[in-house]
């Protein structure tokens, strides 16, 4: 698995039970069409997506995000940077905690200042600008990687919400 195979599901998960082709998604996101197939092949061999390719097995995603996802994708917070606020900081969950460490996606043309977190693909502040559920739950799958175990928690049953995860 690469990164961006991450983004490219949560999109796909989105799209669900819509009709969509590959050119149009891997447009708004910013990535190549063969990059994009490529992608929902390594997550179809992952037995994260089904033999079609069009949905996410949310369990198993469920799962792989839980427990796998700081190990095969760790992060590790740099200098303060300009950037779009990501983890705890996204505008809508940093009303839940009380912190004053900020974290952000690189972006030169962002107001917000913070500990830069390396999104999962380049372009990936340029999806999220466009499309506000891919933002608040990249954020939220940020927190897996950067949070402490309160902020963790809350991830893990915002992500347990919306992907339905019994």
């Amino acid at each position: 698995m690469r990164p961006h195979d991450i983004a490219i599901l949560v999109k796909v998960f989105i799209n669900q039970g819509q009709s969509w082709y590959i050119k149009d998604i891997a447009f708004e996101m910013q990535i190549s069409q063969s990059e994009f197939s490529e992608s929902l092949h390594r997550s179809w061999y992952a037995e994260l997506l089904d033999d079609r390719k069009q949905n996410v097995l949310v369990t198993n995603f469920y799962e792989f995000l839980i427990y796998g996802l700081r190990f095969v994708f760790p992060q590790r917070p740099g200098e303060i940077v300009r950037g779009i606020p990501t983890a705890h900081s996204h505008p809508e969950i940093r009303m839940m905690f009380l912190s004053d460490i900020k974290y952000v996606w690189p972006d030169a043309g962002s107001k917000e200042m913070g500990f830069l977190v390396e999104p999962f693909y380049i372009k990936q502040t340029k999806a999220v600008q466009q499309d506000p559920e891919l933002y608040r739950i990249l954020s939220l799958i940020e927190i897996l990687r950067v949070g402490n175990a309160r902020e963790v928690n809350y991830a893990r049953t915002e992500l347990k919400k919306i992907f339905q995860h019994d």
